[in-house]
């Protein structure tokens, strides 16, 4: 444990900085689903979709890399803040889209809006996984538990905002659904500056340079490769092709169609990324961590990427001997894919864990954002992969191109056996 000086409790930063995070990522889920349904419904084609969000990931990269030093340099709480900030700026900013604006407009516009989100979010993320490995009791799986319960129950909260920004968009439409989530942000915000426990460790030695942000700990690269890949076999499918493929589903030709699938798409999203929260948070016991060996952690992680990469490719031969959307193809990608996310949950909470394992307490931001500079470059992957394979190849060529990423992301973690 990191010691401050003054008066600090560790459990009480701990469920301050759990909130500022919760209330990031409902607003971020909303608005993801928001532009998504929105611009499918103003004619864009998968492509431009998913081009509406590249920016947002390229931003991650670059932020994940500096904001690591940013965090040494000047604190935990000053880059938390910075991301709470900014997304309320970035909400604002999206409420002043025109539709009499040209499409070239205002896809560059939206795409500009969404890279501010992009820096808002890892900046958000950084800040609160970095506070997780600073802040929790040391031995007895203390750690596992601290981080799988943040990270699950962000996801939890993520997913709920996919539900929202469906739910406002139908009620409030797009402009009046941002206007009030920038509202309650803003609020949120102005509560956690208020009620965030002075103290919270995390900064460097003021004469560490910005120098040094790969890691030098092998075992950190290499997860961060197996990361990367990882989110571009999610975001391969989840980004673009399945909400479009299921809106195409539950819409019909009406208006009313249209709004009723606006509900049904951001429902399943939101039961997905919620079940895939929960099961985050359970991971802990279902990998039986208390007293493992960070070895026999880290064999798990190898065997869990594994059993991932059969599920994407049995979901596309499905869907390319059914040749269109039936109905028993509809079934079959709802169970498969909650399949999936089982999976890929009990992946990505042993990743968060193992992060923090292997990072270094001393320079613990920059392996932190180094890992999710991968992530971001893994959702980047996935999304611009998600869009074309959906428009050129359909369902069954968006799922398999998914396969071809939880393929990789095994064999890379396989090296993590011999570092």
């Amino acid at each position: 444990m990191i010691k401050t000086s003054g008066p600090f409790n560790p459990l009480h930063a701990y469920a301050a900085v759990t909130a500022a995070y919760w209330a990031f990522m409902l607003t971020d889920g909303a608005l993801r689903m928001l532009v998504l349904l929105h611009f499918d419904q103003l004619g864009f084609s998968p492509i431009q979709i998913a081009g509406l969000f590249l920016l947002y990931e390229v931003a991650g990269i670059v932020t994940n890399l500096v904001a690591g030093w940013l965090a040494a340099r000047f604190g935990l709480a000053s880059t938390l803040y910075g991301g709470l900030a900014l997304q309320v700026a970035s909400l604002v900013a999206l409420a002043q889209l025109d539709p009499g604006w040209s499409v070239t407009v205002s896809v560059a516009f939206v795409m500009a809006v969404q890279g501010v989100s992009g820096v808002a979010k890892d900046l958000a993320k950084m800040s609160s996984k970095s506070a997780v490995k600073l802040l929790a009791p040391q031995g007895g799986g203390g750690l596992f538990r601290w981080v799988a319960a943040l990270t699950g129950s962000k996801n939890a909260v993520k997913g709920a905002g996919f539900f929202l920004g469906a739910a406002v968009l139908g009620l409030l439409g797009f402009a009046g659904a941002l206007w009030a989530m920038a509202s309650v942000l803003a609020v949120i915000l102005a509560a956690v500056l208020v009620f965030m426990p002075a103290g919270l460790p995390g900064r460097m030695k003021p004469e560490e340079s910005f120098g040094g942000w790969r890691s030098r700990d092998v075992r950190v690269n290499r997860l961060s490769l197996s990361r990367m890949f990882l989110f571009g076999a999610r975001d391969a499918w989840f980004a673009v092709g399945i909400p479009i493929y299921f809106e195409g589903v539950f819409a019909g030709d009406t208006p009313e169609g249209h709004r009723a699938a606006f509900f049904l798409v951001g429902g399943f999203m939101a039961i997905w990324i919620i079940g895939y929260g929960a099961v985050q948070a359970f991971a802990p016991h279902i990998l039986g961590d208390k007293g493992q060996s960070e070895a026999a952690t880290t064999a798990k992680a190898i065997l869990w990427v594994g059993l991932l990469v059969p599920i994407p490719f049995a979901l596309a031969a499905a869907a390319a001997l059914a040749g269109g959307p039936v109905p028993w193809l509809t079934a079959t990608m709802i169970a498969g894919l909650l399949l999936f996310g089982f999976v890929f949950a009990v992946n990505s909470s042993v990743h968060s864990y193992l992060i923090l394992a292997f990072g270094a307490a001393e320079r613990i931001t920059r392996d932190v954002g180094f890992y999710y500079m991968a992530n971001a470059a893994g959702r980047l992957i996935g999304t611009l992969l998600s869009g074309v394979s959906y428009q050129f190849g359909g369902l069954p060529a968006c799922l398999a191109t998914a396969g071809t990423m939880a393929l990789a992301s095994w064999l890379t973690a396989r090296r993590l056996g011999s570092a």
